[in-house]
């Protein structure tokens, strides 16, 4: 995974000529908010998970990233981007537990690095104080879930316990929306506010979640909340 993302960003530098290569560098930290809408996680008659007790809510989680921008026009930037979210929940089963009635615990843990880019309109010119903009992208999700503890084996008539873990990644295509303002500190050093909402699903996990016949699917939908740093160059 991580040469693949190598090589995706060198590759896109090198291939830009060097006379539009003047743009900036955005440096961002701030929480994404998964929505899991996915047979992975939720029930369809009352929307929480099917058999751990968690709540969407509680895969909220940072995150952070790079963009390397540079303007294609007078108002229009091109951005190439790699960020990162991961999340580790402490959990345990719903409705079953121990014959000492203690729970059974598990940890379920995501992440996801988009590698991306985006078209950003910016109507204002580069260096008033209060520059909004709004863009569109499309994305390589790279992901990993995972689940580890303990686990009550269900094809066991005496439905035993084992200490096991359960591993599934891979790469999803999607696209998504954003927009923020730039606030000017100086010539060359902005602040940047941005909201994100990205639109990503796996319809069939392999590894451990491969499922048959209806296959796992894993949302990696959801919108995210940025501050960062704006370095023009």
């Amino acid at each position: 995974m991580r040469r693949a993302i190598g090589v995706l960003a060198v590759g896109f530098c090198l291939a830009v000529p060097s006379g539009v290569r003047a743009g900036g560098l955005d440096l961002r930290v701030g929480a994404f908010f998964p929505e899991l809408n996915s047979n992975l996680f939720t029930d369809p008659f009352d929307g929480d998970f099917k058999l751990y007790n968690v709540s969407k809510s509680d895969f909220r989680g940072p995150m952070g990233g790079i963009e390397y921008n540079m303007r294609l026009a007078r108002n229009v930037e091109l951005g190439v981007h790699l960020d990162g979210y991961g999340r580790s929940v402490d959990t345990s089963y719903r409705d079953f537990v121990r014959s000492d009635d203690s729970e059974i615990r598990q940890t379920l843990k995501l992440n996801i690095v988009p590698v991306g880019v985006s078209l950003r309109i910016v109507p204002t010119g580069r260096h008033v104080t209060f520059a909004p903009y709004a863009a569109v992208g499309a994305d390589l999700f790279f992901w990993h879930y995972e689940e580890f503890g303990d686990f009550i084996d269900f094809q066991d008539p005496g439905q035993r316990i084992i200490a096991d873990s359960f591993v599934s990644d891979g790469v999803t295509p999607g696209f998504h929306a954003a927009g923020g303002v730039r606030v000017s500190l100086s010539h060359d050093i902005a602040l940047v506010a941005e909201g994100r909402y990205q639109w990503a699903k796996e319809k069939d996990m392999g590894g451990d979640f491969k499922a048959s016949p209806t296959p796992n699917e894993l949302d990696l939908t959801g919108p995210s909340a940025t501050l960062g740093i704006h370095i023009r160059f």
